[in-house]
């Protein structure tokens, strides 16, 4: 179980089942901006599937707080069929507001201290080919494509690896 974290004026906690509807928005404002011509409507009810993430007893979210605010989120879990040492990070989010002042860094240090916690030597993700941004990031931080997973032509999503360090 994730426990609250203190990083200067940050709290890292888990986002509580109250607090869907914030998370559901801040996921809203982070996805719109890498989809150049507005984020697709193929019909996701985001709002419940926040809702769905939260109450999953299997899932993790955790959250950023700022100023009693949150400002950054994380969705994570090992989904059936996936090796019990690997975590798909399923959602990833900073609010634009507050890129550029270390809020993801923060959030995904605590998600790597969660995941050595839970036993997991590696994580992997899906990004949004259009997402330069947070390819970069990730890059910084140690994701790489995953091997298992090469980029086909349609692909709108990359597949990246990461190991997690041993503690």
């Amino acid at each position: 179980m994730i426990r609250d974290r203190v990083a200067g004026d940050r709290v890292i906690r888990t986002a509580l089942p109250a607090e869907v509807r914030a998370v559901a928005d801040l996921h809203a404002r982070a996805r719109a901006t890498y989809y150049p011509d507005g984020p697709p409507q193929d019909g996701t009810d985001w709002l419940a599937a926040w809702r769905g993430a939260l109450e999953r007893p299997d899932g993790q979210v955790m959250c950023v707080v700022e100023r009693g605010g949150i400002v950054a989120v994380a969705s994570f879990r090992t989904p059936p069929g996936t090796p019990q040492d690997t975590v798909k990070l399923f959602q990833f989010h900073v609010d634009p507001g507050h890129w550029r002042r270390g809020v993801g860094s923060v959030l995904h240090a605590a998600c790597v201290e969660q995941w050595q916690a839970d036993g997991k030597r590696s994580a992997v993700l899906d990004v949004h080919v259009d997402n330069r941004r947070a390819q970069a990031f990730y890059t910084r931080l140690g994701w790489v494509p995953d091997p298992e997973n090469p980029p086909v032509d349609g692909d709108h999503h990359l597949v990246l690896r990461y190991a997690v360090p041993r503690e």
